[in-house]
């Protein structure tokens, strides 16, 4: 299990633009709990979705290292924009984190995933989607999408989340005077899902358990019952 969370000192949130070339970027957040232990967050993808999910963690006051395929010197922009918070690396050493977000295009998926390093029951984060092919939640003997990006991450432990909203609500502030926006997610170890659920409440979202990464990732695909539901909860 990893260290409960701690929120840090606010900050402004700042998003940074989508690599122009498409280019995959992995960006590594740093945070420290109570105890003062380091738990490692890393994305793959630097578009509007990871920006989103970075941009929460930065606005809590964890720092944020960036790295991409073409190499940290490319990505010099980004991190002036993204503030002192934020630096750049390699992917090697953004590819060690604890926790790693997959925030790519569907096509991209298996080059975003190859010749990473061992997983060794790190977490993955998936929050892709694939353009549905019907019938979206019937048929539970095909391979669903995040079983697919689960084969390709070996030793992985593997939720699925973030791909039920649109962009522009996983950045905006999940608090509101309404309820907290409701965050949808799934897998199947139970502590591992355990410990998303606390960063995900750390960041002011009402997270949902949606149930095993293969009936819940249904459900919550483009297509499913839960893709496009933008919910409050009354706390």
């Amino acid at each position: 299990m990893m260290p409960t969370i701690k929120s840090g000192t606010p900050a402004t949130p700042r998003l940074t633009a989508d690599d122009s070339d498409g280019s995959l970027t992995m960006m590594s957040i740093i945070i420290k709990d109570c105890e003062g232990a380091v738990v490692n967050f890393g994305t793959i993808g630097a578009g509007v979705v990871a920006q989103a999910i970075a941009g929460h963690l930065v606005a809590a006051g964890h720092k944020v290292t960036l790295s991409n395929s073409r190499g940290p010197d490319t990505l010099l922009d980004v991190v002036t924009r993204l503030g002192p918070l934020a630096s750049a690396a390699t992917v090697e050493e953004a590819a060690a984190a604890d926790m790693v977000f997959l925030a790519v295009m569907w096509p991209q998926v298996g080059d975003a995933l190859a010749g990473l390093p061992p997983w060794g029951g790190r977490i993955l984060v998936d929050t892709t989607n694939q353009l549905p092919r019907p019938p979206i939640t019937a048929d539970l003997g095909v391979e669903t999408p995040s079983e697919f990006v689960a084969s390709r991450a070996p030793g992985a432990h593997v939720v699925k989340a973030f791909n039920t909203l649109y962009a522009q609500y996983i950045a905006a502030d999940p608090r509101h005077p309404e309820g907290r926006q409701l965050l949808f997610y799934a897998g199947d170890d139970t502590a591992t899902k355990a410990t998303f659920r606390d960063v995900a409440e750390s960041l002011g979202f009402a997270a949902v358990d949606a149930g095993s990464l293969r009936e819940g990732g249904r459900l919550m695909q483009i297509g499913g019952p839960l893709s496009g539901l933008h919910a409050l909860k009354q706390d």
